[in-house]
């Protein structure tokens, strides 16, 4: 029995209606898929922070999230593992012609473009032939949002420079500041959601990925805050001993600190 063997097995005793477990039974794909979205957090953490033995058990427990839907779509009569395999095996064949194509498509080579041509096709044989086909409601929201802006600027709706995109935002905080001041609460959310979506924007005009932005400040953040709160502490104080002008000194020391 090799290895995948073994997994699919002990899945199929987890769910095995009569000797199985109680929880694993009477899970379904709405309630595993919040792990499985954590299980893949995780493994990214796990490379942050490259510790390689996390990253096995990581990628182990997501693995298992993969090896737990496919063993409750095969339950219903949708699928099972093998066609999860051989499904995703299909796809990288055919969205690599360079590798595993015809003598004419290996010696044409990479072709730039040629993943998002293959994949727009795939997408309009689903029957969805928007641009912004495929972009999965799921995904956090900064990536989502930088892919549909991704989506929109390759068929030329998008700034010409990050000028446009800079303006963008000075206008959508504008309008934030607005209905900040009719203090409508659905109405300051819409406009607050916009300058998000607009400085997503702009990190796609200077490539940067806002998620891993965002994940940095926060590591940086918490980094100072927990040496400021140590260096406040070392010195027998709290921080309601402190007004917001001497807490600002501690966080400049701590900056210079640690980073």
């Amino acid at each position: 029995m090799t290895k995948i063997e073994k997994l699919l097995e002990v899945m199929y005793k987890l769910r095995d209606p009569d000797n199985g477990c109680p929880w694993d039974i009477e899970q379904d794909f709405s309630s595993i898929a919040p792990y499985t979205i954590e299980e893949a957090y995780e493994v990214a953490d796990a490379i942050e922070r490259d510790d390689m033995a996390d990253l096995r058990d990581e990628l182990g427990d997501l693995l298992f999230q993969v090896v737990f839907h496919a063993r409750m779509a095969e339950e219903a009569g949708h699928f099972d593992f093998d066609d999860v395999a051989a499904a995703i095996s299909d796809k990288m064949v055919r969205r690599h012609p360079h590798v595993f194509g015809n003598e004419v498509e290996l010696a044409a080579g990479v072709q730039e473009g040629s993943w998002e041509r293959i994949k727009e096709a795939e997408r309009t044989n689903d029957g969805d032939s928007s641009a912004l086909a495929g972009v999965a409601k799921a995904l956090p929201a900064l990536k989502r949002a930088q892919l549909l802006g991704k989506r929109a600027g390759r068929v030329g709706f998008d700034w010409r420079n990050r000028k446009g995109v800079r303006d963008k935002i000075h206008e959508e905080l504008d309008e934030l500041e607005e209905a900040t001041g009719t203090r409508d609460a659905a109405d300051m959310e819409e406009e607050f959601g916009d300058v998000l979506f607009a400085v997503v924007n702009m990190a796609r005009h200077l490539d940067i990925d806002p998620e891993k932005a965002l994940t940095g400040a926060n590591y940086k953040f918490e980094r100072r805050f927990r040496d400021m709160e140590n260096a406040i502490t070392a010195d027998g104080k709290r921080f309601r001993d402190f007004n917001v002008e001497s807490l600002e000194r501690h966080w400049r020391a701590a900056k210079k600190r640690v980073g």
